[in-house]
């Protein structure tokens, strides 16, 4: 038989404050916590009052009052007995079982110190708990851990925002888009629209912006890219604070992120006037793309990594890659000097100078694999 994982066999108990913290991003702390825990497939919550029955298993003790990164949760339904401390040595929840339950809910919700629990129960912070590095955003930041009454709740929503945001990726997303998408975000989230409905609106968005190229009209298409590309950010945003991820909303997202630039670059350069070079920039542009893709994916099987989390080179070269929103940069500015052709020929050009960049670093990572690396090789076989 099949053995229940840790958290379905874990009870979660809610330990309310005397006062309610802020709601966030539309969600009051208990409501946030029930789902980051059902997320986790923990399916008996308890709020308050001892749950009845009282539970003989693991017990995961959260003050509600307090702001818990995903990761710390999950961390902790993993552990044996563990008393989790804040930075400044608060016990702010612990997975505990048997007769260690009550007293660590008194611990828990501040009514005793922790000394009163056995010294044999480990103590320790979220940094001891989970790494800083997050695979899921590539990036490196600490687990978050704050009581919700320490800063404003606005402060509090921009650091879920702002944890919410991939480390590595194109220029646009990095440093245009955060600022006026976290309104956005905060709107959506108090008005319940939800991720998935704006994902819906970028399809609808994708296919007017590839008529509009197809027929020419590249100023109006670029506007409509340039929104949906902008949604594209709040839409993904919107899902992780609000914890409203879902299978069905990460495949209509990423494989509307994987699939529409081909297209709109076809249509673009479908609409140009015929000239010499237009074949080329149409196989380099398009069928470049496919090549690019299936250059990030070698890497990815060959090392196990994705090729713009291998050194901090490729992290930078990520912001300007030939990736959807640089080349809307290209096309933008190809198109706001009159020339969309030029746009379009730039987009083409870098598209092959980021596969010959790529491919050089899929040849200098074996090389690292093989146990040298390329300089070093040089300097050996000049000695």
């Amino acid at each position: 038989m099949t053995s229940l994982p840790d958290s379905a066999r874990t009870t979660a108990w809610l330990l309310p404050a005397e006062t309610p913290p802020p709601e966030l991003f539309g969600l009051s702390g208990e409501e946030r916590l029930r789902r980051v825990l059902a997320k986790a497939g923990v399916a008996c919550i308890a709020v308050g009052d001892p749950p009845e029955p009282k539970p003989s298993g693991p017990t995961l003790l959260l003050r509600s009052d307090w702001l818990f990164d995903e990761r710390l949760v999950g961390a902790l339904l993993e552990s044996e007995d563990t008393l989790l401390q804040s930075r400044d040595g608060q016990a702010v929840a612990a997975k505990v079982s048997g007769a260690l339950v009550d007293e660590a809910r008194t611990v828990v919700a501040g009514r005793h110190p922790a000394e009163g629990l056995p010294a044999s129960l480990p103590r320790v912070g979220p940094d001891d708990l989970v790494p800083a590095y997050t695979h899921a955003l590539r990036k490196r930041e600490p687990a978050l851990l704050v009581a919700a009454g320490a800063v404003t709740p606005a402060e509090l929503e921009q650091r879920l925002f702002d944890a919410s945001y991939k480390g590595i990726t194109d220029f646009i997303t990095k440093y245009v888009w955060p600022k006026p998408a976290l309104p956005v975000v905060r709107a959506c989230a108090r008005l319940g629209v939800s991720a998935n409905a704006i994902t819906g609106v970028n399809w609808l968005l994708v296919g007017l912006a590839l008529g509009l190229f197809a027929v020419g009209q590249f100023a109006a298409g670029l506007a409509a890219a340039w929104l949906m590309t902008f949604l594209d950010t709040v839409d993904g945003k919107l899902a992780r604070v609000t914890l409203s991820s879902s299978r069905i909303g990460h495949v209509l997202d990423h494989g509307l992120d994987i699939v529409h630039p081909p297209f709109w670059y076809a249509a673009w350069g479908l609409a140009l006037p015929a000239a010499p070079w237009l074949d080329a920039a149409m196989a380099a542009a398009v069928g470049g793309y496919v090549v690019h893709r299936g250059v990030e994916g070698l890497f990815m099987l060959c090392f196990g990594i994705e090729i713009h989390s291998w050194r901090a080179l490729d992290a930078r070269f990520r912001l300007i890659t030939t990736r959807r929103n640089p080349n809307l940069v290209l096309l933008s500015a190809g198109t706001a000097a009159g020339r969309p052709d030029v746009g379009f020929a730039l987009v083409a050009l870098w598209t092959v100078a980021s596969i010959a960049f790529h491919l050089v670093r899929v040849v200098q990572a074996g090389f690292v694999r093989g146990g040298y690396e390329p300089g070093e090789a040089t300097e050996r076989g000049a000695r």
